[in-house]
């Protein structure tokens, strides 16, 4: 009967579209939701919080903030990883073709941003506006696209997976330099610390997840308190995770 129930489930999540179609249909339906009359229900909904931990050593966020600051350091955390790979084994091993998504995440935020000083020179406060049309979501982009599945060449999943990355930090400096003023330095110095260690971890070719795990985690909360999204705190931890084992022959970035 268990079977019978969950093999629906199972199919569905084997198909390597499976992503995609959950990250469509979800937005369709909170298009549909936050548009309706059920808009109070749904914002109510995502400004609920959530706490893990005690009051005085716990984390409480909201639910738009768990996805946005924690799952989301997650995802770029995964595709960093992927990328790693890709930069020293894979489609971007060689220069040139690391260099295009490089200068493609440059001109995606750069010529929209031009455009927008361009329409909005003679105002004056849209124009602070600037750096809206220069962040775009990649990350949306690459669930669509596993919805062709095989259909879609491997480097251009590649390319766009990288655009994000690269895409996603830009925006991320653009925000710490010209939007942030309340940036927490001593958090900042601390973040730099554990990125820190993690480099030495990696030199010193320690192998074990668990010391990656426990310092990527202050790292993050290092990160968020910072005032800088927390995002960056997945690129920087991914980074840091060692490419291969010299006593077996794969990559730690696969497992």
């Amino acid at each position: 009967m268990i079977n019978y129930i969950t093999s629906p489930f199972k199919w569905f999540f084997k198909l390597e579209a499976a992503s995609g179609l959950l990250l469509l249909i979800a937005a369709i339906l909170a298009l549909i939701i936050s548009n309706s009359n059920l808009s109070e229900y749904y914002f109510t909904i995502l400004n609920t919080h959530i706490l893990i931990g005690t009051q005085s050593l716990g984390l409480n966020l909201s639910i738009i903030h768990w996805i946005n600051d924690v799952l989301m350091a997650v995802f770029f955390f995964v595709v960093t990883l992927e990328i790693k790979r890709e930069f020293i084994q894979g489609e971007l091993s060689r220069p040139k073709q690391a260099l295009l998504p490089i200068i493609g995440a440059i001109g995606g935020m750069a010529v929209p941003a031009i455009i927008y000083v361009i329409i909005n020179f003679e105002t004056g406060e849209t124009l602070k506006g600037w750096a809206i049309p220069s962040a775009t979501d990649i990350a949306f982009s690459i669930g669509v696209l596993s919805l062709l599945g095989k259909r879609v060449p491997i480097s251009l999943k590649v390319f766009l997976t990288a655009l994000a990355i690269i895409d996603d930090l830009g925006a991320i400096i653009i925000i710490a330099f010209f939007y942030s003023t309340e940036l927490q330095y001593t958090y900042l110095l601390l973040m730099l610390a554990s990125f820190i260690a993690l480099l030495i971890f990696n030199k010193l070719g320690v192998k074990k997840i668990t010391p990656y795990f426990l310092i990527g985690l202050f790292l993050w909360y290092c990160t968020y308190e910072s005032g800088i999204h927390s995002t960056i705190s997945g690129v920087l931890l991914a980074t840091t995770i060692p490419h291969r084992d010299h006593e077996k022959d794969y990559s730690l970035l696969l497992k």
